[in-house]
């Protein structure tokens, strides 16, 4: 009786219809249901329900197209499937599947149905984020409460210019950076001629919160040197204003050399007064800073202008265009209060 199972699970059949004959195929080797279970993941009912629909009816009960499956769910099994959704933290479709044929015995024709379902759930097809797992969550949200106050206590200052406020970080251009999703000819493959993907241009940059602008410097690679040179470049760029400059925690923002130099920009000087002050964000959470946005904003735009980019030198100019003293306008940038 097992030949014909043999021959079917190695037909390669749907994967809903392989667990099943999988499970069928352990049970009658003498597999228990235990250990069926932690092998497929699969609940004693499954297997025991398909193990008697296969004595029954031999491989064809095991079938998607098995005439003991219904095509539809009655409004109240839609309603609990919806809500067994809601409760969930993660999602896939075949999970989906395999819980309505499993509870309600219901099998759908199309795809889209289950995707209905997902939507009626409030559940969307998204990419997946980058974060950090050292991340406080709550370090994170005290911190912007200290940046929000310490920038509403300096209003006045910040509205007639006495003190710049800037968000700044560095953000690394790899050639390969170029290649995403982009629309094109179905038929058709979309090619960026490129010699190697891994070239590599740093940027430091930083957006001031009250015009909105941003200032950018290309350099080899992110260190102190190269962080001191930036420093003393927006120092120029706003020779009568304070600057408060909001970072990250990078190991070459907080180096002896750069603490020097600070002392030696502020020296005499009392806090309040200081030419430059430098407020930290929390550690191991880039979302808190607004300018990330705007590195993201024109890696879509070199993207979009991929048939130009014949050469490294090209995609560097298209980001360098579309960053550097361009004023930009999203919410993010009024994370911290609106002071435009």
């Amino acid at each position: 009786m097992l030949e014909d199972l043999n021959s079917y699970i190695q037909s390669n059949p749907d994967s809903r219809e392989l667990k099943r004959a999988v499970a069928v195929q352990m049970f009658l080797k003498g597999f228990k249901h235990r250990e069926i279970g932690e092998s497929l993941g699969v609940s004693s009912g499954f297997i025991s329900k398909w193990t008697q629909r296969y004595e029954q009816s031999g491989v064809s009960g095991l079938k998607l197209g098995y005439s003991g499956s219904n095509g539809y769910l009655a409004p109240e099994q839609r309603q609990d499937v919806i809500a067994w959704l809601k409760l969930k933290n993660y999602w896939n479709l075949t999970e989906l599947q395999q819980h309505i044929e499993q509870k309600y015995e219901v099998v759908f024709n199309s795809k889209q149905s289950y995707y209905t379902l997902f939507e009626q759930a409030g559940i969307s097809w998204k990419k997946t984020q980058k974060r950090n797992p050292k991340a406080d969550p709550e370090l994170v949200e005290r911190k912007k409460q200290q940046i929000r106050a310490w920038l509403e206590a300096h209003r006045h200052e910040i509205g007639c210019r006495k003190l710049v406020v800037l968000f700044s970080d560095e953000c690394h251009l790899l050639w390969g950076d170029v290649c995403g999703y982009v629309w094109g000819k179905t038929d058709e493959r979309i090619e960026v001629p490129m010699t190697n993907e891994r070239s590599k241009q740093t940027y430091y940059g930083a957006v001031d919160l009250y015009t909105q602008q941003c200032l950018i410097q290309a350099v080899e690679k992110g260190n102190s040197e190269n962080t001191i040179a930036f420093l003393k470049y927006l120092l120029n760029q706003y020779p009568d204003s304070r600057i408060a400059l909001i970072w990250d925690g990078a190991t070459y923002h907080r180096s002896q050399k750069v603490k020097d130099y600070l002392k030696s920009v502020n020296q005499g000087l009392d806090e309040p007064h200081w030419k430059l002050t430098c407020i930290r964000f929390a550690p191991n959470d880039p979302r808190q800073n607004p300018i990330e946005d705007i590195w993201l904003q024109a890696k879509r735009f070199i993207r979009e202008y991929y048939h130009l980019c014949t050469s490294f030198n090209v995609a560097k100019f298209l980001f360098e265009f579309a960053t550097h003293r361009q004023i930009f306008d999203f919410s993010k940038l009024f994370t911290y209060g609106c002071f435009s």
